[in-house]
């Protein structure tokens, strides 16, 4: 429940106040048993959600963290979930509840209300079809954050003229930050952060052999940029997407401070 809403109730007379304590307290984590502990106010209190990490994870740790999730919060985003462990959350949520992806290793599962959109607007694209797994991992986490995404794969530097024929789509999408997946040597976020306005934020991906292999060049590469760009970790989805649907919703609340999904 919003901390809006659970002070509204109180204002109207409609919750009493020791009950209010009680769900304000509750906000804080839940404990899973002996295993987690939910963090259930996070969005609220930084404007990102909860998130569970499938690696590591039994998958019936991740079934019953997720069901807790979903029942304090409406909803939550697996990161680096395999095949198996969605599985098993198939088996335990009505299919209509969850959203799968084998591609980017992602799940969302929810209770069925749909999820409020911010006019946040977010640009992924990858520089190769290589890229694109930990690109959807960021592109489906700007989703669940409530942006509106658009997805642009396979316009690396090997092939400038691919990126150049779709710059009028990435201007007529008018996005408020972009994220740019590169693996090998992770030139195209300083080449597209010198063509557009909106923040561009490097995305290093663990493609690559020979010197420099598993996403190192691609982040040296990135954090040496003479243009100016932000830069993530290797393989970090989930971090460049969040990062991005920050700046994104922020930008759309300072646009229209009557859209703010704030608690």
């Amino acid at each position: 429940m919003e901390l809006k809403k659970i002070l509204r109730q109180v204002k109207d007379n409609e919750t009493e106040l020791e009950v209010a304590e009680s769900q304000i307290r509750s906000m804080g984590y839940v404990q899973i048993s002996d295993i987690a502990k939910l963090d259930t106010f996070r969005k609220c209190r930084t404007g990102v959600m909860e998130a569970i990490l499938a690696e590591g994870k039994e998958a019936e740790d991740i079934v019953e963290i997720a069901k807790a999730q979903v029942d304090a919060t409406g909803r939550v985003l697996i990161t680096r979930i395999d095949e198996d462990k969605a599985i098993a959350l198939k088996r335990s949520f009505k299919t209509d509840n969850i959203e799968w992806s084998k591609h980017s290793r992602t799940a969302v599962v929810h209770n069925g209300t749909p999820l409020p959109r911010t006019g946040g607007r977010v640009a992924i694209i990858s520089a190769g079809t290589a890229d694109i797994t930990v690109a959807e991992e960021a592109r489906m986490t700007a989703s669940e954050m409530g942006c509106d995404t658009l997805s642009i794969y396979d316009v690396g530097v090997a092939g400038f003229h691919r990126l150049i024929s779709k710059m009028q789509e990435i201007e007529d999408f008018r996005p408020d930050s972009i994220v740019v997946a590169a693996g090998r040597e992770g030139t195209l976020p300083t080449v597209l952060s010198s063509l557009v306005d909106a923040p561009v934020i490097g995305l290093p991906v663990s493609i690559g052999y020979g010197a420099g292999a598993k996403g190192e060049a691609a982040l040296l590469s990135m954090l040496q940029s003479c243009s100016v760009i932000s830069v993530v970790n290797i393989d970090a989805g989930f971090v460049a997407g969040a990062f991005a649907a920050r700046i994104a919703n922020k930008v759309a609340e300072a646009r229209d401070p009557n859209n703010s999904k704030g608690c």
